[in-house]
C-alpha cells in the first residue's frame, strides 16, 4: 500500500478497472485502485456479459455504442481477447404497446448510428430457432451487438492500468472516507491510510455505504439475479450462432454458452439485499416462460449457474458524476443491469470529468441530483 495516491478509485470490477485504465493512459499519475476481494470478484463476473446499444433514451445509446466500438477494438487496446461474439441482439416483443415503444426507440438508435431494425416474426425465428412465436407479434434486432467474457475484459482493463502506471492493491477493504473543509483528506483501509484528495467511487451494489462516508446519498440498492447454464439443446447445431434472445414481457432471456445456453430472468418477487445463494423460488416462473417461448430448452440439462447482484437506482439508470461535496468525490455506478456493457465509456467519462474537460458523452441527466427532481427518466429496457 502507498502511503499517498492521486486518485483512488474504489472497486475492482469493469467500471473501476476501466476508469483506472482510462485515467492512467491518460497521464493522470498516483491511481491507485482498492479492491476488498479481488479483481471481477462482485458483479462483473457473475454477469451475463451481453453488450448492445439498443436502449431507449439518447445518453444511454451513446454510452453502449461507444462501448461497443471498444469492445470490438479491445484485442488491441488494452489488449486483451475478450471472446467477442457480435451475434446481435433480438427482443421478442408481444403486445402492441411494446411493438409502439420499440418502433420509437429503434428511430432514434438508427439516427444516432445504431443500426437496429424492427423484424417480422418470421425473421426473428430464422435468428433464434429455439423460439415459440406463439403470441408474438414483432422483433427488435441489431447485429452490431452480443456478448463477450466479462473476467476478460476486467483483466485486460487491470493490465492495461498498470502498464500505464496505476497500482491495484486487491483484498483491502474502505472502511473510512476522511474529508475536511469540503475536500476529501485520506482513505481509510483495512491496510492502513492513503492520503489522497480525489475518489471515484465504483463499488457497484455496495456504493451507497461508500457514498455515505462522505454524506453523498447514493440511491443504490443491491437485487440478486440468478443465472443457469444449459447442456447442449437437442437439435441446435452446435456451430449454429444464436443472438442473445429477450423475451421483453416476461424477461426471460438466453444466449450460446458453449454447446448450451447461458439463460435467466428476473424475479419480480425478489427483495432488496446481498443474497449470493443459490435457490428454486423463481423456477416455476421461468420454467412457465421457458415452455411458453422456447419449450425446446427444458430438453437440456442444467450443468450449473450461479448468483450475483443487480446495483438498482430508483429510475433503473446508472449514477455517474461528481458530488457538489466534498470536492472531487466522483460516482460512477447503480447501473441496474448495464454496467457491464457499459463499461468502456464510463471509464472515458469518469476520465473527461476528472480532467475537467467535456465527456466523451455528456451524462448529465445521469447524475444523482436528478432524484432531487419530480420527473426522473425511465429507461424501458430493463432487462
Amino acid at each position: 500500500m502507498p502511503e499517498r495516491a492521486g486518485v483512488v478509485v474504489i472497486g475492482g470490477g469493469v467500471i473501476g478497472t476501466s476508469v483506472a485504465f482510462h485515467l492512467a493512459e491518460a497521464g493522470v499519475p498516483e491511481v491507485l485502485l482498492l479492491e476488498r476481494d479481488s479483481l471481477a470478484s462482485g458483479s462483473t463476473s457473475k454477469a451475463a456479459g451481453g453488450v448492445r446499444a439498443q436502449f431507449s433514451d439518447e445518453v444511454n445509446i451513446a454510452l453502449g455504442a461507444r462501448s461497443l466500438a471498444a469492445f470490438a477494438g479491445f484485442g488491441t487496446r488494452p489488449g486483451q481477447e475478450i471472446d467477442l461474439r457480435r451475434v446481435g441482439y433480438l427482443f421478442l416483443l408481444s403486445t402492441d404497446s411494446e411493438v409502439a415503444a420499440f418502433e420509437q426507440s429503434v428511430a432514434m438508435q438508427n439516427a444516432l448510428g445504431v443500426p437496429s431494425r424492427m423484424i417480422g416474426v418470421a425473421e426473428a425465428r430464422r435468428l433464434s430457432p429455439l423460439i415459440d412465436t406463439d403470441g408474438l407479434l414483432a422483433a427488435a434486432y441489431s447485429p452490431d451487438d452480443g456478448h463477450c467474457t466479462p473476467e476478460s475484459v476486467v483483466q485486460g482493463y487491470a493490465a492495461g492500468a498498470r502498464r500505464h502506471g496505476a497500482r491495484i492493491v486487491t483484498g483491502c477493504e474502505v472502511v473510512g472516507i476522511e474529508a475536511a473543509g469540503g475536500e476529501i483528506r485520506s482513505v481509510e483501509t483495512t491496510l492502513g491510510r492513503v492520503a489522497a484528495s480525489t475518489v471515484v467511487c465504483a463499488a457497484g451494489a455496495w456504493s451507497a455505504a461508500v457514498g455515505s462516508m462522505v454524506g453523498v446519498d447514493l440511491p443504490v440498492q443491491p437485487y440478486r439475479r440468478q443465472i443457469l447454464v444449459t447442456d447442449r439443446v437437442p437439435g441446435v447445431p452446435d456451430d449454429h450462432e444464436i443472438p442473445m434472445t429477450i423475451d421483453f414481457t416476461t424477461t426471460f432471456y438466453f444466449h450460446r454458452e458453449g454447446r448450451g445456453l447461458l439463460l435467466g430472468m428476473s424475479d419480480p418477487d425478489e427483495q432488496p439485499g446481498f443474497r449470493l445463494d443459490r435457490s428454486d423460488d423463481w423456477m416455476p416462473r421461468l420454467t412457465e416462460a421457458i415452455a411458453h417461448r422456447a419449450p425446446a430448452v427444458l430438453d437440456a440439462g442444467i450443468t450449473g449457474g450461479w448468483a450475483g447482484l443487480y446495483e438498482v437506482t430508483p429510475d433503473h439508470n446508472a449514477l455517474i458524476g461528481e458530488a457538489g461535496a466534498p470536492g472531487r468525490f466522483l460516482y460512477a455506478t447503480g447501473f441496474s443491469g448495464h454496467g457491464f456493457l457499459q463499461g468502456p465509456a464510463v471509464g472515458e467519462v469518469i476520465r473527461d470529468l476528472y480532467l475537467g474537460r467535456e465527456p466523451v458523452v455528456d451524462v448529465t441527466p445521469l447524475s444523482v441530483d436528478r432524484f432531487g427532481d419530480s420527473t426522473p427518466r425511465l429507461e424501458i429496457h430493463h432487462v
